[in-house]
């Protein structure tokens, strides 16, 4: 299939939105991103569920996620939008499933569901959620998925776990995708994560520079294997960053000492440079399998560089 392209909207939380100190100005800025999106030839639009500010927490706007994400599906038409990804320690799973079915229904069969385990152990703590440690939330996230697909696929869901208990729970109406609204699972460890998405999952997400994405793939492959799934039947994302300028000079040149610093080694694999080194880097993602390919714009709010993008490389 060709690559698809999707787009990690600025929300605030990598203080993308921090040049605009009215946040009805701010969200609106996202509404204009995402409408371009979907103009150009985006495929989706994509979330963080994240509620203040890397690399240190600030008073700049962060948007949170599920309201947002409704908000932006009422103000586009075909692009479809989900989380990337949705943090299963913050809101009890059957809850987040009826949200879900809501969402799909009101975006009209929109929805990429994305969940994840979480990480941000400042962000847990700072709202009073608890951090247990990453086996233990993982567990989690094991009973979260069954619970889930349980609302979305019988008449009245029951399980009864060492987390979470669902007694009866009808979920009206289910949303409109079928059999159910695709499931993604985010993240990189193979012997769990990448397990949970062969058993449970419609779709995954790698956030890697194309060599490593290449190597979870090839572990969820195995997974499959072992477990009797069609590996193909997974569809599979990966997410990188993008600056786009009229030559690799220029554009190493639009980064900022700080940015460099954050970016490390990826800035040799991400789509920074000009549009023949672009190129290169999108094939190189391409021939890991990756099927979507997530872009987080440096310069997120400039919708002429959207429209670049995709004359260059979509259309």
């Amino acid at each position: 299939m060709t690559l698809q392209f999707g787009l990690l909207v600025p929300q605030g939380w990598t203080m993308d939105l921090a040049e605009i100190s009215d946040p009805v100005q701010a969200y609106e800025t996202m509404t204009s991103i995402a409408q371009t999106a979907e103009e150009v030839g985006f495929d989706a639009i994509w979330l963080v569920d994240h509620f203040h500010t890397i690399p240190e927490p600030s008073q700049e706007v962060t948007f949170e996620s599920w309201t947002t994400t409704a908000a932006l599906a009422r103000d586009t038409k075909t692009i479809r939008v989900g989380q990337m990804v949705t943090c299963n320690g913050y809101r009890n799973p059957a809850l987040l499933a009826k949200m879900a079915s809501t969402l799909d229904v009101l975006s009209h069969g929109r929805l990429n569901f994305g969940i994840g385990a979480g990480w941000y152990e400042h962000e847990f703590r700072a709202y009073g959620y608890e951090f247990p440690d990453g086996p233990e939330r993982l567990r989690q996230l094991r009973e979260a998925v069954q619970i889930i697909l349980a609302m979305w696929t019988q008449d009245e869901a029951n399980f009864e776990g060492s987390y979470y208990h669902v007694r009866g729970a009808i979920n009206q109406p289910k949303g409109v995708q079928k059999p159910h609204i695709p499931l993604l699972i985010g993240g990189d460890g193979e012997k769990v994560t990448l397990k949970l998405v062969a058993q449970y999952a419609d779709a995954c997400n790698v956030a890697e520079d194309p060599a490593s994405a290449k190597q979870k793939f090839d572990v969820l492959k195995r997974h499959c294997e072992a477990l009797g799934r069609d590996y193909e039947s997974i569809f599979r994302t990966t997410t990188t960053f993008c600056l786009l300028a009229d030559s690799d000079k220029e554009a190493l040149a639009l980064l900022t000492p700080e940015r460099k610093a954050r970016l490390g080694e990826t800035v040799n694999t991400a789509l920074i440079g000009g549009p023949a080194t672009i190129r290169q880097r999108i094939a190189a993602y391409e021939e890991t399998g990756t099927q979507q390919l997530l872009l987080r714009f440096i310069d997120g709010t400039n919708l002429e560089t959207l429209r670049r993008f995709a004359q260059e490389f979509i259309r």
